[in-house]
This record gives C-alpha cells, sequence and structure tokens, in this order.
C-alpha cells in the first residue's frame, strides 16, 4: 500500500520511535500520545483494519495480543489498556490494522 503510512513506517520511509521489531510486528511510540505510555502495535502485513481478518490471520492477531503485556512490562507498565478501532465509525483514522497500548500515570477513565 503505497498511500498507507504504516506501510512507509514498516518499510523505513517514515522514521518512528522504535519500540520493538520482528518479521512479523512493529512496535513504536504513538506520535500524539493520549498517556504517559502509549504505543502502537503494527503487522507488517497489510490488513486494512480487524473487519478485514480471516482465520489465515490467527497467529498474527495472537501475537499482537501476546506482545502487548510483554512490552508494556518493558515500558514500566503494572496495568494497562488496549484498544483497536475498526472502521471510520469505529474512529479508526489509519487503515492498517494496529493494536494501541496505553497507561501510567492518572487512572484511566472507564469506557
Amino acid at each position: 500500500m503505497t498511500d498507507c503510512i504504516f506501510c512507509k513506517i514498516v518499510s523505513g520511509v517514515i522514521p518512528s520511535k522504535k519500540l520493538y521489531e520482528d518479521n512479523d510486528v512493529i512496535a513504536f511510540h504513538d506520535i500524539h500520545p493520549i498517556a504517559p505510555v502509549h504505543f502502537l502495535l503494527v503487522p507488517k502485513l497489510h490488513v486494512a483494519g480487524l473487519s478485514n481478518c480471516a482465520l489465515e490471520h490467527q497467529a498474527l492477531l495472537g501475537r499482537l495480543l501476546l506482545l502487548a503485556p510483554k512490552l508494556a512490562g518493558e515500558q514500566g507498565l503494572d496495568g494497562f489498556r488496549t484498544m483497536i478501532n475498526t472502521g471510520k465509525s469505529g474512529g479508526q483514522e489509519v487503515f492498517h490494522l494496529h493494536v494501541h497500548v496505553f497507561g501510567g500515570g492518572a487512572v484511566l477513565p472507564k469506557v
């Protein structure tokens, strides 16, 4: 996807403040954090959103969710929130699947 900002981050065209990278996933700090710690987990494979996932993405989705607590702990969080916005009406702004992980500081409001 040549116009996808996350694909450009994955390919190194756009720099990021990277926390983690392996063959399937990259994690980096959000450029507009809503908490003292706020990072994104992004699959390197371009999938537009959670609604576009299929059985073939099961292992990748599991990988994202298993990385969240590992990386949150490495960032000093003993508790955190995850969020996956899906679709325009679900608040998704970048149409490349990603998981927000955020926490630290004040208690986050319940939703």
